[in-house]
């Protein structure tokens, strides 16, 4: 499976280190939709890589212009990874209504904005599934486009395929940027 991820990227780092594409900032984590550094990290990844972008552009909605300077990040330059999870990684599918009914899941209790209710039902999850790489789910932005939130214990399932800076004048920037009324 194909994933995408934007991050801040340090160019001279290994992949699994800070800045890297396959680094878990689960030092940094605790008020995202599924953490519990506690007990995993994660990256919050996405299947379209014009989604990443817009989860990542998503706080800058609404303010009418595209500026470069929304393409950084802690002093570095915003990038997408395509990053390949292995075939044989299963997820927790929270978009199939088997998978809901099975684990007692309403469709408002996934997409829900209330981070108590999504951190306790990834926790559960994360518990009662111990081979799962990790949850998919739709993006809050736009259904059609699925999220996955990677466990921690998938990052020897994951490889990195590439990584590009991003700029303004990038089609999926430029997409992600129109969905979200920037221009």
């Amino acid at each position: 499976m194909i994933l995408w991820r934007v991050l801040p990227w340090d160019p001279s780092a290994r992949p699994e280190a800070p800045g890297g594409a396959l680094w878990f900032p689960r030092a940094f984590q605790g008020t995202g939709r599924h953490d519990d550094p506690a007990r995993y990290g994660c990256l919050y990844v996405t299947e379209e890589p014009v989604a990443a972008i817009a989860e990542a552009l998503a706080p800058f909605r609404g303010t009418g212009d595209l500026a470069p300077e929304l393409l950084v990040r802690l002093g570095r330059p915003l990038a997408v990874a395509e990053l390949a999870l292995g075939d044989d990684s299963a997820l927790v599918d929270l978009d199939d209504p088997g998978t809901l009914v099975a684990e007692a899941l309403r469709p408002s209790q996934v997409a829900t904005s209330r981070r108590s209710v999504t951190q306790a039902y990834a926790a559960r999850l994360f518990g009662a599934h111990p081979d799962a790489a990790g949850l998919r789910w739709w993006s809050t932005f736009e259904a059609a486009w699925p999220c996955v939130t990677l466990f921690d214990r998938a990052a020897g399932a994951l490889a990195l395929r590439s990584v590009r800076r991003l700029a303004t004048a990038d089609a999926d920037v430029r997409a992600a940027a129109a969905f979200l009324g920037l221009a």
